[in-house]
């Protein structure tokens, strides 16, 4: 029985040309119709594919028309059928972001790679950090503060010196952004269960914005963070090119 396949793709012309031949080779099917969803582009278009088609509980298999691909698998034409037959599952939970900026606005979104908060302004960001309703860190100067899943821990965590989480970890990681003072704090591994809330300090004075994969709020006072064990995302890797692989094959690079 031939599987339904959904192809998306990213606007730049290398995907769109991918996507054509794809679709001339096997047909293709709205992403509520398929069995499965195929995403070309990069990493930044598998995180909008897997963000815009969450609620409907199909795995996505994403081949690499973009520039790094680390959620990616390689591109290929030929045998996709039996690639997506072969193709191991991973199940990831992203973040979820609730943010009140300075005029009593609440803001919330979802981040499958990880939330941020980001100096807006010349001056250095002015954060405190409450973990499960406890006091962690009463001021922390910085460029920036972010929390990581597992999945993202190798984007922009693994830039700011944060560690690189096994899939099965079950843990998040806090990472500071550039840190003056404390000037010698990287972080904390923190159980998945966390709930995690940064506040902003002197925040007239020293702006921060909020950031959940790209979807930015600017102005804000606070932020709260937690693990959406709610929701699901279903992603396909050829086999041996898995998340875990890769996330421990990034340490010896």
């Amino acid at each position: 029985m031939n599987k339904r396949i959904a192809f998306l793709a990213s606007d730049v012309p290398v995907a769109q040309t991918a996507r054509s031949a794809l679709v001339a080779r096997y047909g293709n099917c709205a992403p509520r119709d398929a069995d499965t969803i195929v995403a070309l582009g990069g990493d930044g278009f598998m995180l909008r594919t897997l963000h815009g088609t969450q609620h409907l509980d199909v795995p996505v298999y994403g081949m690499n028309r973009g520039t790094i691909g680390f959620l990616m698998n390689e591109y290929g034409e030929a045998d996709l059928p039996e690639r997506l037959a072969d193709a191991q599952e991973e199940v990831i939970n992203p973040l979820a972001m609730r943010a009140m900026d300075q005029s009593g606005q609440l803001h919330e979104a979802l981040a499958i790679n990880e939330v941020s908060m980001l100096r807006a302004g010349p001056q250095a960001a002015k954060l405190r950090i409450t973990v499960d309703g406890r006091l962690r860190l009463a001021e922390l100067v910085c460029d920036g503060a972010l929390v990581s899943t597992p999945a993202g821990s190798t984007a922009y965590n693994y830039s700011a010196h944060g560690p690189i989480l096994p899939i099965g970890s079950d843990v998040l990681a806090l990472t500071a952004i550039a840190a003056f003072r404390p000037r010698r704090w990287r972080g904390a591994l923190l159980p998945k269960t966390a709930k995690v809330r940064i506040d902003v300090l002197e925040a007239d004075k020293r702006p921060v914005m909020a950031d959940a994969d790209s979807v930015s709020f600017p102005d804000i006072d606070w932020v709260e963070i937690r693990s959406a064990t709610n929701i699901r995302h279903r992603i396909l890797f050829d086999p041996g090119h898995g998340l875990e692989e890769r996330l421990i094959s990034e340490q010896f690079t």
